[in-house]
């Protein structure tokens, strides 16, 4: 009798000849009867091709379009009930898809686990960024996505979706990020299970542009404020049509589109007013963070909206890199930017 097909894994590639068969063989190497794999070549020029069809998976090729249009073509040909979208460049570890599995079923939404951090080489960096928590939630989660328009979540290749709630990229036409808005709609539609074991890899590198939390320059930083304010709204309308009948957040009010402007104040040259500071201080307390990560970014915004404008955006560079960022290294940075203050 044929298994009964329970997790698409989905690998759109756009210029990853050197890292897409790795990708290929994590799945490859542990692939079982109930699990579907296709490669999605979205035009590349660098060979990639070459090595899709060389691993002899079932790949397809097609017209540079971008990551959205790549995944829903996988989307199209598949049929599995959960879907994992794999970037090209990242990988799985070995008994990722058992660890997967064992914990799907039809009320799962969305299910996420953390990733290593590996250089080109796929040289270990450091464990994932962000740490995750082992949970399984609903009502709570949408209550606080409700609040806060967020929660914490690992990069795409982390996340495991439902296929209603991978749809939902059909819908996006503002930005080329594939799990923004389903990162935060999976709640209010479904169960959220949290893994923190790390069954994955994600690899840092020169042409990932993914690798940063914020961009440090005004011009990428409003960008990214313009983005994540469209994601809300395009959020709210999904939290709507799913029944939610609750409040939902003010998408220019929330602790991360006021931290964003504060940054965009100080990368501009202005000094962030008191009432800016106040007021991001006072969304801090109602976010989910350690105390100590709290106490590092009540220091951060004080300080920059104290020091020199130049020594305000040095630490407002570190803040928005997240590769080779540490506590250690931000004291030293604090440390260097206030010693001649």
């Amino acid at each position: 009798m044929t298994q009964t097909i329970k997790l698409a894994i989905i690998v759109p590639c756009y210029n990853y000849g050197d890292y897409v068969g790795e990708a290929i063989a994590s799945v490859t190497s542990q692939l079982r009867d109930d699990c579907e794999l296709i490669v999605i070549d979205d035009g590349s020029t660098d060979g990639s091709w070459g090595v899709i069809s060389d691993a002899g998976v079932r790949a397809v090729r097609m017209s540079n379009g971008g990551a959205i249009g790549a995944c829903v073509a996988g989307l199209d040909l598949t049929t599995a009930p959960h879907v994992l979208f794999l970037d090209a460049d990242d990988k799985l570890k070995p008994g990722a898809l058992d660890a997967i599995l064992s914990r799907l079923d039809p009320e799962v939404a969305k299910l996420q686990f953390a990733l290593t951090r590996i250089d080109a080489r796929g040289e270990w960096i450091s464990g994932a960024v962000p740490a995750l928590d082992d949970y399984r939630e609903r009502e709570a989660l949408a209550d606080r996505v409700a609040k806060t328009g967020v929660y914490r979540s690992p990069p795409t290749s982390g996340n495991v979706f439902r296929r209603d709630v991978a749809d939902l990229i059909r819908e996006i036409d503002y930005e080329r990020s594939v799990d923004g808005v389903l990162l935060y709609a999976a709640p209010f539609t479904g169960d959220v299970v949290s893994v923190s074991e790390e069954l994955g890899c994600y690899r840092v590198h020169g042409r990932n542009v993914a690798n940063t939390v914020h961009k440090s320059d005004a011009v990428g930083i409003r960008n990214n404020v313009e983005r994540f304010i469209k994601r809300m709204e395009h959020l709210k309308v999904v939290a709507r049509r799913l029944g939610w009948e609750g409040d939902l957040f003010d998408p220019h009010d929330v602790f991360v589109t006021r931290e964003r402007k504060f940054y965009l104040d100080v990368v501009s040259g202005r000094r962030p007013s008191l009432s800016c500071l106040v007021s991001l201080l006072v969304r801090l307390t109602d976010e989910r963070l350690k105390a100590k990560n709290k106490l590092g970014l009540a220091t951060l915004f004080v300080l920059a909206a104290v020091l020199p404008n130049g020594r305000a955006t040095m630490l407002i560079k570190y803040r928005s890199h997240i590769n080779g960022r540490s506590a250690a290294g931000f004291f030293r940075k604090v440390v260097a930017t206030t010693a001649v203050f």
